[in-house]
């Protein structure tokens, strides 16, 4: 399943080639012309039919962990790459580098912590990696400064329609994104897998300017807040209740035109939809919304549970409307059902 080898793939800000890979090799038969910019993000051209460009843009990259240091023990010190919360960080198993290395981030054991360490924060300085190593020209041999790290998280269904996996934000996208691709549209339709996003949405404002689009649709995992301690009224999305549409978050308010058809197309086509009803964080949206002279803009994400974590939730019922509905708005677009 593609949502599957997406989503155990490795692939850290920076280090999007494997992902990269996996696109290619799945869009081959529908995809003629591929572009590679300088960063590495990675443009589908599909069509020439001189109308409206459409970009859709889904990010390649996940959060992880880059190694900064190899201790005299052979421990490997690391920073963050991306937003992570310093609390799941602790026991985690990991892949190390591109020889794929297996660890564990270790800290104090709680047995040797003082009362007042077991009520704090582990900081990354208390952190660790450990491979096995005895020393540190031992791990050496298998690891250098620089590495990236991620989570060792194998994709797996909870349910018929509930799974869980790693690096739903956006390997949920790049899937949608690809399924989008393989049908035909009488329109040019530019799909971006962008590089970047989760360290300052430094891809997509590179592609946007090279195509210039028209308008842009950005796909995304987002977060749900819909479990305990949140009130209902504080949800940010729901899981099992449909796409969801940002109208405004800290890096873009989305054009209102297109918020308005898709909500049409959604309720013609029976397709549940919700709103994204928090507005911090932000998207490749952002980027491109600013590019040049401007472009409009809408988000279309899947809710997904615990992002930015060692492991996500999604409803697959959510990612196959979110596809449904994308595709109906292209084809809105194409017959002039939506006018800009």
């Amino acid at each position: 399943m593609l949502l599957k080898r997406l989503s155990e793939a490795f692939g850290p800000s920076g280090c999007e080639g494997e992902v990269r890979n996996i696109l290619m090799e799945e869009l081959a038969p529908h995809v003629k012309e591929w572009r590679r910019d300088a960063l590495g993000n990675l443009i589908a051209v599909k069509g020439s039919a001189g109308g409206l460009r459409v970009m859709l843009a889904a990010h390649m990259d996940e959060c992880g962990l880059m190694i900064s240091s190899i201790d005299r023990s052979g421990l490997l010190r690391f920073r963050k790459v991306g937003g992570i919360d310093d609390r799941v960080l602790v026991s985690k198993h990991v892949i190390v580098g591109s020889k794929k290395i297996s660890g564990v981030i270790g800290a104090k054991a709680v047995h040797l912590q003082k009362p007042d360490e077991r009520n704090q924060i582990i900081p990354l300085s208390g952190l660790y990696i450990d491979i096995g190593a005895k020393s540190k020209e031992d791990a050496e041999k298998l690891i250098k400064i620089g590495d990236y790290v991620v989570f060792a998280t194998e994709y797996k269904a909870l349910s018929d329609t509930v799974v869980v996996g790693k690096s739903f934000d956006d390997r949920a996208g790049c899937a949608v994104l690809v399924e989008v691709l393989k049908d035909e549209y009488a329109l040019d339709i530019y799909g971006a897998f962008t590089v970047q996003e989760e360290i300052g949405l430094r891809g997509a404002g590179v592609a946007a300017y090279a195509i210039e689009p028209d308008l842009a649709i950005v796909l995304e995992g987002t977060t749900c807040s819909d479990i305990p301690p949140s009130k209902e009224y504080g949800y940010c999305t729901t899981l099992g209740q449909g796409p969801a549409i940002t109208i405004m978050d800290a890096s873009v308010i989305c054009d209102r035109r297109m918020i308005a058809e898709l909500v049409r197309i959604a309720k013609d086509h029976d397709i549940p939809l919700q709103f994204k009803r928090s507005v911090t964080g932000g998207s490749d949206a952002g980027k491109i919304n600013q590019t040049k002279a401007g472009v409009p803009v809408v988000v279309i994400s899947v809710p997904c549970r615990y992002i930015h974590s060692p492991i996500s939730m999604l409803n697959l019922t959510d990612f196959h409307n979110t596809i449904k509905l994308v595709k109906l708005f292209l084809k809105s677009i194409a017959e002039g059902g939506f006018v800009l």
